[in-house]
Order: structure tokens, then sequence, then C-alpha cells
């Protein structure tokens, strides 16, 4: 795979004055053989060097972060990441055009439409004839690389980008939960990204809390605890007063 910037721009958001960087790659290493080309994005923010920065891998949600569609948690994620970056003053954010964990738009829609008929979103996938999660994390290991980061604070509730990134010789120093507060519309999609696909997240009753929750101070799991195949609950970035129990 061979990795080239193609522009770096100032992005000015409501949480800080990002980098946002675009990216190509080439990777001849398909099952068709030919030449493919991949696009990828890294927003950053301050100085990515000086210690691990906050680092958030996510994937494209054209659904959820144009349309604001209640079904999943990514637009509320993406906001999250973005918020918690410019609350340490300095991250990476990598976009990854791999929108329907890996399907593409349309055929996620497809697999909405067979979700309204009663399947959940992996049987959904497989009765379309798709994997269960068709993406792959090279492409955001590669510009992690090319931004010449060694170790980082890995914002992530899902355990194959942990596995990813330490795969690739990059250090997690400690992994930062991305629990959001779930509606009526996810609640089911989030009980199934925990108890099929092994997300770490808090239990079920957690997911129709309400209310604000900022990033104070990120939520830390020990990273044995995901090497030896344990799942224990995370600690919500909150500013109200945590529950006893």
């Amino acid at each position: 795979m061979t990795l080239k910037k193609i522009a770096d721009v100032i992005l000015p958001t409501r949480w800080a004055d990002f980098n946002l960087l675009a990216f190509e790659a080439a990777d001849a290493n398909n099952q068709a053989g030919a030449e493919r080309t991949e696009t990828v994005l890294a927003l950053t923010l301050g100085d990515i060097h000086i210690a691990p920065p906050l680092v958030r891998i996510h994937s494209q949600c054209m659904t959820g972060e144009v349309f604001h569609s209640m079904r999943c948690d990514c637009y509320e994620q993406l906001h999250l990441a973005l918020r918690a970056i410019a609350e340490q003053n300095a991250g990476v954010l990598v976009y990854e055009h791999q929108e329907g964990r890996g399907i593409g738009l349309i055929e996620k829609l497809r697999a909405y439409q067979l979700q309204d008929q009663g399947l959940d979103t992996i049987d959904a996938n497989l009765r379309l004839g798709h994997a269960v999660d068709l993406r792959s994390y090279r492409l955001s290991v590669e510009v992690l690389r090319f931004l010449n980061i060694h170790s980082l604070q890995l914002m992530t509730n899902n355990p194959d980008k942990i596995h990813a990134v330490r795969f690739s010789g990059i250090e997690i120093t400690r992994r930062v939960s991305a629990d959001v507060p779930a509606n009526p519309h996810s609640a089911r999609y989030l009980a199934i990204k925990r108890n099929k696909l092994g997300h770490l997240f808090n239990s079920t009753a957690d997911f129709l809390d309400v209310g604000d929750r900022s990033v104070c101070n990120p939520s830390v799991l020990d990273l044995a605890d995901v090497a030896g195949g344990h799942r224990p609950a995370t600690l919500h970035l909150v500013r109200e007063p945590a529950r006893k129990g």
C-alpha cells in the first residue's frame, strides 16, 4: 500500500480549528489483482508528539452524520471525539470511508429495510450475502504511521480497532470510552454490538439514560482485559455524579 497526502487545509469547527489532511492509497493487494485507490481523511489538532495523543478511528456514516439518523450512535460518537480532542488540545481523528461496516451506503439501506422487518444488524448483513464486518483498519494505521505516532490514547468501544492498532506495533497507553447516550431507536442496535460483536459498553439500562454527557476525565480500560477476552463495564464520560452499585 502506497499512501500519498493530497491536501492539507485548515478546518474551523465549533470545537477548534483542526488541520484536515486528505490521503489517497493505491493498493494492489486485493482479490481482483487490480490496483484500487482508497481515500481517507485525518483531522489533527495541536502537538501530537509531545505526549500520546487522543486518537479516534471513525467510519463514515452518511445517514447518521448528514441526516442525523437516530438508528445508530455514529453522529454522537463523532462529535464526542472532536470535543474530547479539543478539550485535550491535541489529537487525531482518522475518518474512514467504510460506510455500513464496509458494505456501502446502498447496501446499508437494504440492510435497514431487513431490520425494519425484524432482523438485527448482523443477520441483515448475512441475509444480503455480506460478512458481519468488512472493514479493514490497515489504511487508518498507515495514516497514523505517516503522522509518526508511536503511542496513543485510543477512543473506541470496538476490540477489533484495539487489536488492529496493537498488531501494527503502535502502543495504546489507554482506552478511552466512546459511550454516548442512546435513544429508543438505537438501543437495540447498541445491545447487538455489545452482545454479538463484543463491543465494550455499560449495561443496556444505561443506554436509555439521557442528559448532558461531556468529556471531563476519559475512562480507562486495562488493555490486559481485552487481550484476555474479558469485557468489563466501562465508565461513562459524564458530569453528573456516578451511580452507586
